[in-house]
């Protein structure tokens, strides 16, 4: 793997710390404790990597900011501890945007998406989409305020979990949007993000908003299969705004979970206009609040994309704030309500498929095109419900295109389950970006 990263890293950029010394070091650890019959799990001796916004006590963690360029924490964040206790060898890590929002900060590299180095790469945990679809790691640590564990898995034709908000501990990460932020597993299978998932989830006591909840053995069930389910789908919201594409991959993966027996019920799902537009101001607030030791008072160090967000937060009320804690309360109970006679919801990742970096910028420019773009994931950072991001198409230039299952709230054993039963049937996520990618 370090040699592989040594080789073609030059060309992606989706490290931004290799970290070789204690990498090698975990690795001879895990050979002797293998050697003594001392096995960890299914993660021991795996070569993984995260994102670069939780801390590792062996190397900075920037967060995508050049303020932070060298900052060390004196501990690992609570992932990092639970991946490095299952065994697992942590490579470096990851490239991503600036403060998990949206831009790159203009001192950084963006990395570049392995299937087409003009497609965008997904947003903030971009570098761990494209380690591994490129086979720089053998899977990775992303997080999703809006989206980002989700589009860079459809971007980069991986298999993602967002997590249920609070499964997993957010100590030691980055803020973007407290009450929003989630910490997943970015995978090349639904089987491999389980055996991820099921390493870092669980209470713990550094973080008091992490779920008390017990973490069910999420490979236990795994081969159960979707006959029986009842799966959602909304053709009225997915009419919204999506392209041809996104549709085709929907259909697809719809006609694949009815061959495979689970029963297909239409829904009317919630309208999200509004909840959307919340989405925004909220995550600006919340952003703002973690960078106020720093942003305005070094305005300059920051890049425009993520100083102009933060900036949304001076002219927010205290009752403009009431109104969206309101109104997310009870968008969370109409989405609840229309899971009443269904199991798992399908949906598209985005409405626009494959896109280009600079077709994504030119769609942030209009609130139609941001609309489109985060029309399908918003609402369930604001539910706080988890998901799966699973490869189903590719669009005519040959980009991934991704469709995504949202499950109840604590229900990502049975997600984990749909996708894996989706992936024995299918092989979208047996693709690779070209030769070069190969193993």
């Amino acid at each position: 793997m370090l040699e592989r990263i040594a080789a073609r890293d030059g060309a992606l950029h989706a490290y931004e710390t290799v970290m070789a010394e204690s990498a090698l070091a975990e690795a001879a650890s895990a050979d002797r404790n293998l050697a003594a019959g001392g096995s960890r799990g299914p993660l021991h001796g795996v070569p993984l990597a995260v994102k670069d916004l939780l801390w590792t006590h062996d190397a900075p963690t920037a967060a995508g900011m050049a303020i932070h360029r060298g900052f060390r924490a004196g501990e690992d964040a609570t992932v990092v501890a639970r991946l490095r206790a299952a065994g697992a060898v942590i490579l470096g890590k990851l490239a991503m945007t600036e403060g998990a929002y949206a831009g790159y900060h203009p001192d950084m590299t963006v990395p570049i998406n392995p299937w087409d180095a003009e497609a965008w790469p997904g947003t903030s945990s971009s570098g761990s989409g494209v380690a591994t679809a490129a086979g720089l790691c053998y899977g990775s640590i992303g997080s999703d305020t809006g989206g980002s564990i989700r589009f860079p898995s459809a971007a980069n034709g991986l298999t993602g979990i967002k997590p249920t908000w609070g499964r997993v501990s957010r100590h030691g990460a980055f803020e973007l949007g407290a009450t929003l932020d989630t910490i997943g597993p970015m995978c090349r299978s639904a089987k491999d993000a389980a055996a991820m998932l099921g390493a870092i989830a669980g209470a713990d006591p550094k973080d008091p908003t992490a779920l008390l909840a017990p973490v069910p053995d999420y490979l236990a069930g795994i081969d159960g299969g979707v006959a029986g389910l009842r799966i959602g789908v909304a053709p009225a919201f997915m009419a919204l705004g999506c392209d041809d594409d996104a549709l085709a991959a929907v259909e697809g993966a719809r006609d694949l979970l009815r061959t495979l027996g689970a029963e297909i019920v239409e829904i009317a799902f919630p309208d999200a206009s509004q909840i959307l537009r919340d989405w925004f101001t909220l995550c600006a607030v919340e952003a703002a609040s973690f960078h106020a030791d720093t942003f305005p008072s070094r305005r300059t160090d920051y890049g425009s994309i993520l100083s102009t967000f933060l900036d949304i937060a001076a002219g927010v009320s205290a009752v403009d704030m009431h109104g969206i804690a309101v109104r997310r309360l009870a968008f969370r109970g109409r989405v609840e309500a229309a899971f009443a006679g269904i199991d798992l919801l399908l949906l598209p990742v985005q409405g626009l498929s494959g896109p280009t970096m600079a077709g994504v910028l030119e769609a942030a420019e209009s609130e139609r095109g941001i609309a489109n773009l985060l029309r399908y994931s918003c609402p369930f950072n604001m539910t706080g419900q988890p998901t799966i991001t699973l490869p189903a198409g590719a669009t005519a230039a040959g980009r991934p295109v991704g469709v995504q299952l949202v499950g109840r709230h604590l229900d990502e054993a049975l997600l984990c389950r749909a996708g894996h039963a989706m992936q024995k049937a299918s092989d979208w996520h047996r693709r690779r970006p070209g030769p070069s990618a190969q193993h």
